[in-house]
């Protein structure tokens, strides 16, 4: 092999060792992450590395990238005892992120199987101090509860859980059943009520109606008996102005039209007022005023 072909080979295998040497120290750290740098097997604060195009010292240097996205588990069911000694199946969900990528790589081996281990037994602890009436009515309550006992756990792993929501709960088919009577109960006693209700209203209603048609009937009978005693008083000022107007003579005169009146009838018996004998007085003397002759009088 003469020295052309043997220089070739030298300077392939030297470019292949440049391009393995670029490749193991040459790393690109994503937006969401953070690289933590391992130095002969040693990391510390220094050796976090943030986003972008990160340089490491081949064969002493291994760098690790840790994800700092919110993620979530799932945790499966779990049958956790209330405090009145209920049975309860439960599962939830943990969405959790990475805060301090170190302390999650020298303290914890696996966050995410730890957080799970940690979060059954914690459900148990929450639920066994809650009756189950509280259980199945403050979901909100336990979450908050839950979030807070886990958070205290993983500070130390560097990361925070930041919500924990309860999927199901199922109680054991009697508590169901006892549940189901007591609701449909409820139901009933909501439409015994509401019913009743729109009978008193109903009720109500009605009289209201008939104390305003009573009112109103009681204020037209009023008003009609003012507009009668007017009339009345008004009729009786017409005839006390008329009889103010007539004389003594007019007054006999139609005494005399009511005695012929009473003659054309069929009675035979007439009773005739005292007044009349002292109306009829004029009269008979003006008669005999109007048949006497001239010069009798003297």
């Amino acid at each position: 092999m003469d020295s052309g072909s043997l220089l070739i080979i030298v300077l392939a295998v030297l470019v292949g060792l440049l391009l393995i040497l670029v490749a193991v120290s040459v790393r690109i750290v994503p937006q969401w992450a953070q690289m933590v740098v391992y130095r002969w097997g040693q990391a510390g604060p220094d050796k976090v590395r943030n986003p972008g195009l990160r340089f490491l010292v081949p064969v002493a240097d291994r760098g690790v990238l840790v994800d700092l996205r919110e993620q979530f588990i799932e945790v499966p069911r779990q049958t956790a005892i209330t405090k009145d000694n209920a049975p309860l199946g439960v599962d939830f969900l943990i969405y959790w992120k990475i805060v301090d990528p170190l302390m999650s790589q020298i303290n914890v081996l696996n966050f995410a199987g730890a957080l799970q281990g940690v979060a059954a037994t914690s459900l148990r602890s929450v639920i066994g101090d809650i009756p189950l009436d509280e259980v199945l009515s403050e979901r909100e309550k336990i979450n908050e509860n839950l979030r807070l006992k886990l958070d205290e756990v993983t500070e130390r792993w560097g990361g925070k859980v930041m919500t924990v929501e309860i999927r199901e709960i199922l109680p054991p088919p009697a508590v169901q059943e006892a549940m189901n009577r007591q609701l449909s109960a409820e139901r009933t006693r909501r439409a015994v009520i509401t019913e009743s209700e729109g009978t008193r209203q109903a009720t109500i209603n009605v009289a209201e109606g008939d104390k305003q048609s009573a009112i109103l009937r009681a204020e037209g009978d009023r008003q009609a008996a003012i507009l009668r005693a007017q009339g009345f008083s008004n009729a009786l000022q017409t005839i006390f102005e008329a009889a103010k107007g007539i004389d003594q003579k007019t007054m006999a005169l139609q005494y005399l039209d009511a005695l012929k009146a009473l003659g054309s009838g069929p009675a035979t018996k007439f009773v005739i007022p005292l007044e009349f004998t002292q109306l009829i007085g004029p009269i008979g003397a003006m008669v005999k005023s109007g048949m006497a002759k001239p010069g009798d009088d003297k």
